[in-house]
């Protein structure tokens, strides 16, 4: 089966001074600073996924320091969960015919709908840098924490950690998170509803498979929230959290993407695989 295609890469931007003791929310910092850059230009689709598992492995094998980056899709495409069925979660032959690629990420979690106005992260942390992180229902309720901790300050209203890993304001949900872990790392991602067209939700999804008990059968319009805030807003509000050193993407990380690419990412086959 033919391969997606891969494009150029190139970025960088400036540092920014690290700061010490608790951050804006009062959560203990790290044990490691926490890198960020700015992923390539241009990237496909594919593309963005495999940069997260790469990021992955490359920090198992300690090639590079805990890190977080963020990303937006300029075009619209979906992604499933690792263990999802493209069929059962996404209206397929609608998608098919509009020209909306479905595509498999490598954590679990429910399927998304990407594009303009839903802005990603992603942080890959060494599971030794905070006790938390050791189980997976510590790293959701240490890592979701700091996250509602960033953003409750700029929202008028209540913010909560719904489910395992949702993020609600006033009920409805504004980002959805899911974590793979390895013996020593571990990867945990997300998305944020910022100016994202919820019609296109759906349109091209279905109810979901399985669903948090706060969404009480809501239908994706009833149940979904874009937050009043820009991305630079959001980013600014996370990279305080976080802690963020500011640096360029690490050349061991991208050096891992072409056999990424070949073995999952760039094939059809593997994204469409149940």
């Amino acid at each position: 089966m033919e391969q997606l295609p891969v494009s150029a890469k190139s970025s960088t931007e400036p540092s920014r001074p690290a700061v010490s003791h608790l951050n804006p929310g009062g959560n203990p910092l790290l044990s490691c600073p926490v890198h960020s850059f700015e992923l390539p230009p241009g990237l496909a689709p594919h593309e963005f996924l495999a940069w997260d598992e790469a990021m992955l492995d490359a920090l198992e094998a300690r090639e590079i320091p805990a890190a977080l980056w963020f990303w937006s899709a300029p075009t619209h495409w979906i992604v499933v969960g690792y263990g999802q069925s493209c069929a059962r979660e996404t209206h397929l032959d609608r998608c098919r015919s509009e020209g909306v690629p479905v595509l498999r990420r490598c954590s679990g979690g429910g399927t998304v709908v990407q594009g303009p106005g839903c802005l990603n992260y992603a942080v890959c942390l060494p599971i030794d840098s905070d006790p938390a992180l050791a189980s997976i229902s510590g790293a959701n309720q240490s890592i979701m924490a700091r996250q509602r901790d960033a953003l409750a300050p700029l929202l008028t209203g209540h913010v909560a950690v719904q489910g395992h890993t949702d993020l609600a304001w006033n009920g409805r949900k504004f980002s959805g998170n899911a974590q793979r872990r390895k013996r020593s790392a571990l990867l945990f991602h997300g998305t944020f509803l910022a100016g994202f067209d919820l019609d296109l939700i759906e349109r091209w999804l279905p109810f979901p498979s399985a669903q948090p008990g706060y969404r009480s059968d809501r239908r994706h319009l009833d149940f979904l929230v874009n937050l009043p805030l820009s991305h630079a807003a959001l980013r600014e509000a996370l990279a305080r959290q976080w802690n963020l050193q500011e640096g360029e993407p690490p050349a061991v990380a991208e050096a891992r993407l072409p056999q990424l690419l070949r073995d999952r990412y760039a094939d059809p086959a593997w994204h469409a695989s149940r």
